[in-house]
């Protein structure tokens, strides 16, 4: 399955302002009050990222349940997109930060920034064209800039209304799909400097720290500069799937591929801790946020998403799940599966026994992935108000799970076989192609698509290109299935499919979010969005969508809060867990990193020691594992296919130590692992031994404290020889050893892994035939 290409069109604004000159404005309109920093901690989110040393103001942002504070009538988010291109400059209909419905939404993510060729945050050159900083709108009510503000453009307008409405919290993303790999200079000319490829990963697949910090200490200023509360990554995609994202950024990502995912971890972590030195020093907590992806194909190769714990929330785009990249025709954002998906169909996951039925282009699948790894409540799902569509379509039920092939694809695309996507008058919203074409795909704002579902032919096509005696052909009959909670529009005389959003579609996702106890809704993007004008008897830019939100939101009960779903003990060793040495995504089927443990207390942990977790029903409940530990997994929440959602969220698994085994401080030990479908980083650790169990201070989960290492002192094994005396055979450089033999050198206890003769335990390295168990 190939990538979508979303955020094709990308922003041309502006470039940073010297921090100096607006040191007056940081955070305008937006009062901090925080607790004492002792308290800090009681209002840290479950599972986040402590930066050390520093007293974070989590308080100035969450409650004393870890959870986000919106205002009286947001029990749940609504953040929104707000993309800076839409100027009216062009005669095409304008979107400025007065039309956004400031009262019904509680985030806004500006689109975009991107990374320069210095490495550092940018929205481009600064002056009157620059629609960030420099643009103004003279004459148009509501966008009147704000005068004592050093800046204008829709920054300004930003800032205006962010005074009026102080409970809604801006943020600056940065990338999306044109400038994760480069950049727009001011003629519109896109720049192929490597971004975040190249800005956090260097040639050689090693982490380009020093990139990364240039970045980061930009982005602090950036936001101290405009007044922003956070940074919003668009990384599209640091994954190690060949070929992945914007196909004019290949020549510099695929040889990367091997290191994007340490050097994503690696931004992250900087980036977390250096909003969070800013924040002390401000007296504020500045969010950091990403857009993931949400398909398994590109999850495969983001191993297991280990940035999760450095997010103060993640906003899926559980969009572009089908589009004309390639020829199988399905909606583009459904809830659920309906087990009749053709794409997956073609690739067998429905017949593979491991796979357990499970399709993964759907939103409820891509919740449960990131649900593996942190609360409900630091999810939020992504809504498209724009659509997707093909043309030519064979087969399905009225289009549904057809198909539309096509071998006339876009330049540029690298593709040679794709899909037949919609042109014309069902494509308003389209980009052109490498030869200034226009790359078919039925993108168009949801307005407009309810302008043909209704037969109208809106005033505003003419802007678009088209004349003004348009005549649409057909009729556009609105479908809807509610298994997998997706309209879409159908043309039976053209064969035109397009996938569509609507009031039901939305009102039963705003239903999912509020029974599963998700943060809330993303929007990509708020321009889509449609009100109906009696007076020109046409559907134009609104709020219908984003008000269906805000009703079902507003009264509902808080997110959930807390990852775990069964109580977790008290107390917490510093036992360090990590699933690493992933094969390159392409390779990684079936997915088998292996499991470092490595015992970073001051006692030794005997044999027999078990260990549980918890993994995410994204993945069936069969993971394994190949080194004897005895992988059982001991509860699922979840079986059998997924058409319709899956039940619960977490399969509990339990190994243990092999009776012959110990662990003994500071030392590790590796087991291969095995599953099946992407899950994100197992969490929920507890371990057993000496009758008393406890959890992992590395899964950060609130109310745990540091146990005192006197109080984790095993109950003595009667099997398990007395320490000091070495039982295994010593080591024999003449004597050939098979996997699983033990022997004894230098006073400590060593394991194969697999044949060896004349390899000397302690001098092959961590990764080599002898493992070290520890001292004897």
């Amino acid at each position: 399955m190939l990538p979508p290409t979303r955020h094709r069109r990308g922003a041309r604004p502006a470039l940073l302002a010297s921090a100096a000159a607006v040191a007056g404005l940081l955070l305008a309109g937006l009062p901090a009050t925080v607790s004492h920093a002792a308290d800090q901690d009681s209002c840290r989110p479950d599972g986040l990222y402590r930066t050390p040393g520093v007293a974070v103001p989590y308080c100035s942002v969450y409650d004393e349940a870890g959870r986000e504070k919106m205002g009286p009538d947001h029990q749940r988010r609504v953040i929104g997109y707000f993309t800076g291109r839409r100027t009216g400059k062009d005669g095409t209909p304008a979107y400025l930060a007065s039309d956004i419905p400031w009262d019904k939404v509680t985030h806004i993510n500006y689109a975009f920034a991107h990374v320069d060729a210095g490495n550092r945050i940018s929205v481009g050159a600064d002056g009157p064209s620059n629609a960030a900083t420099g643009m103004t709108w003279p004459g148009v009510p509501g966008a009147e800039m704000d005068p004592s503000l050093p800046y204008k453009g829709h920054f300004n307008l930003l800032t205006k209304f962010k005074k009026q409405h102080p409970d809604v919290k801006t943020l600056i993303s940065v990338g999306g799909w044109a400038e994760t790999g480069g950049y727009f200079d001011a003629d519109g000319t896109r720049v192929g400097s490597g971004g975040f490829y190249s800005m956090a990963t260097n040639a050689d697949g090693s982490v380009n720290q020093s990139g990364i910090d240039t970045f980061a200490d930009s982005a602090v200023d950036f936001i101290r500069t405009y007044g922003f509360n956070g940074v919003d990554i668009d990384y599209e995609y640091p994954t190690t799937m060949k070929d992945a994202g914007n196909p004019l950024d290949r020549q510099i990502s695929n040889g990367r591929r091997a290191g994007l995912v340490k050097g994503y971890a690696a931004l992250m972590k900087t980036l977390r801790e250096k909003l969070d030195r800013a924040g002390a020093a401000d007296g504020r907590h500045y969010l950091l946020t990403v857009a993931a992806p949400s398909s398994g194909y590109l999850l495969r190769g983001m191993e297991t998403f280990q940035v999760q714990k450095y997010l103060d929330y993640v906003d899926i785009m559980s969009y572009d799940l089908h589009g004309a990249w390639n020829e199988y025709v399905g909606p583009n954002a459904s809830l659920f599966d309906d087990g009749k998906d053709a794409e997956l169909a073609a690739a067998g996951v429905y017949s593979t026994s491991q796979y357990g039925g499970i399709g993964y282009l759907n939103t409820d699948w891509a919740y449960h992935y990131f649900r593996g790894s942190m609360p409900a409540g630091r999810i939020n799902i992504g809504l498209p108000y724009y659509t997707r569509g093909f043309k030519n379509v064979t087969g399905g039920t009225d289009g549904l799970w057809g198909k539309a092939p096509s071998t006339d694809c876009p330049a540029g695309s690298g593709l040679t076989k794709c899909g037949d996507g919609a042109t014309g008058i069902d494509n308003l919203w389209h980009d052109l192609d490498d030869n200034g074409r226009e790359a078919p795909a039925g993108s168009n704002p949801m307005w407009h698509a309810k302008n043909l579902e209704k037969g109208i032919v809106g005033d505003y096509v003419t802007a678009y290109g088209f004349p003004a005696d348009t005549q649409l052909t057909g009729t556009y009959a609105r479908k809807y299935d509610s298994t997998l909670v997706a309209p879409w529009l159908w043309n039976a005389q053209k064969k035109v499919f397009l996938s569509t959003e609507d009031e039901q579609s939305v009102n039963t996702k705003a239903d999912y979010v509020v029974d599963r106890g998700i943060g809330g809704a993303m929007i990509w993007e708020l321009a889509g969005d449609y009100g109906w004008n009696a007076a020109k008897g046409q559907y134009e830019p609104g709020t219908t969508l984003t008000t269906a939100l805000y009703e079902k939101f507003k009264t509902a009960s808080p997110y959930g809060a807390r990852r775990a779903t069964t109580e977790l003990p008290s107390e917490a060793l510093d036992i360090a867990v990590d699933f690493g040495q992933f094969p390159l995504g392409d390779s990684n089927y079936p997915i088998s990193p292996k499991l470092k443990i490595t015992n970073n207390t001051e006692v030794t942990l005997p044999g027999g020691t078990e260990f549980q977790f918890d993994y995410g029903t994204s993945a069936p409940g069969n993971a394994k594992d190949q080194s004897g530990w005895g992988t059982t997994v001991i509860r699922s929440d979840h079986t059998g296919s997924n058409v319709g959602g899956l039940e619960g969220d977490y399969h509990r698994v339990s190994l243990k130590l092999p009776a012959w085994q110990s662990l003994a401080p500071g030392a590790s030990v590796e087991l291969d692992f095995v599953y099946y479908l992407p899950v994100s980083t197992p969490s929920n650790w507890t371990v057993t031994f000496g009758g008393k169990t406890y959890a992992l201070t590395g899964d950060l989960a609130r109310g745990t404290t540091p146990a005192d290492p006197g109080t984790a002192t095993p109950t003595p094994d009667p099997t398990q020889p007395p320490g000091g005396t070495c039982t295994a055979p010593e080591w024999s450089a003449t004597t050939e050893y098979g996997g699983g033999s033990t022997v004894s050198h230098n006073s400590r206890t060593w394991k194969a892994k697999w044949w060896t003769k004349g390899e000397e335990p302690g001098t092959t390295g961590e990764w080599g035939v002898w493992q070290d168990l520890g001292a004897c």
